[in-house]
């Protein structure tokens, strides 16, 4: 898929962007409270799908369940896509499909915008996927603008599940946080995509 196709440097050649990498973005957004399904979950799943080792494990045992956490902490009032195709630019390589995508629109029938945030799940390596995931938030804004709800920011994550990396997308800028989120800080972590939906992170 073409998304895959971009490595760091090749995403930054090619929408000529700034890349900062030396900043500690999210630290200071506070924890919040999660729910006790999502504590039992993660208790019997984190184990299982790290034994599992697969992608698939991961993203279905970990990474799912931390999302439907994000969407019932904000009362529904976001859509949640997993597996979704999101073609915008062919001529550019900016189509393939998504792991997950978060928009702030309601509707959950089919993809609205704005999107927000995407969730790229990696079995391994959370460096391999930073150009995947700066690609897919360029065709994010680019999505949101063609249908008349720019927004300033885009954020995006990429997690094997126990480990999240969080990046920001803003003015051609693609931010990557020097720091690095476990599962065993989960309160951390859906604070943080609380406050990205919000786009106040």
């Amino acid at each position: 898929m073409p998304y895959s196709s971009f490595t760091l440097k090749r995403v930054k050649e090619e929408f000529e962007l700034e890349i900062v990498e030396n900043q500690d973005l999210f630290s200071s957004i506070e924890d919040v409270e999660i729910s006790d399904y999502l504590k039992i979950s993660l208790n019997y799943n984190v184990p299982l799908a790290l034994a599992i080792s697969t992608e698939k494990a991961r993203s279905e045992l970990i990474i799912s369940h931390v999302l439907l956490e994000l969407k019932k902490k904000l009362n529904d009032e976001i859509s949640l896509f997993s597996g979704i195709n999101l073609d915008i630019d062919k001529d550019r390589e900016l189509n393939g499909f998504c792991d997950y995508i978060i928009s702030k629109s309601p509707e959950q029938f089919y993809l609205n915008s704005p999107v927000v945030a995407v969730v790229e799940a990696k079995n391994e390596q959370i460096t391999s996927g930073l150009g995947q995931r700066i690609s897919e938030m360029i065709a994010s804004k680019m999505f949101n603008d063609r249908e008349g709800k720019g927004i300033q920011k885009i954020y995006g994550a990429v997690t094997t599940g126990n480990t999240w990396k969080f990046l920001k997308y803003e003015n051609n800028i693609a931010y990557i946080d020097k720091l690095e989120y476990y599962i065993t800080n989960i309160s951390k972590i859906v604070g943080i995509l609380v406050k990205m939906v919000q786009q106040e992170a």
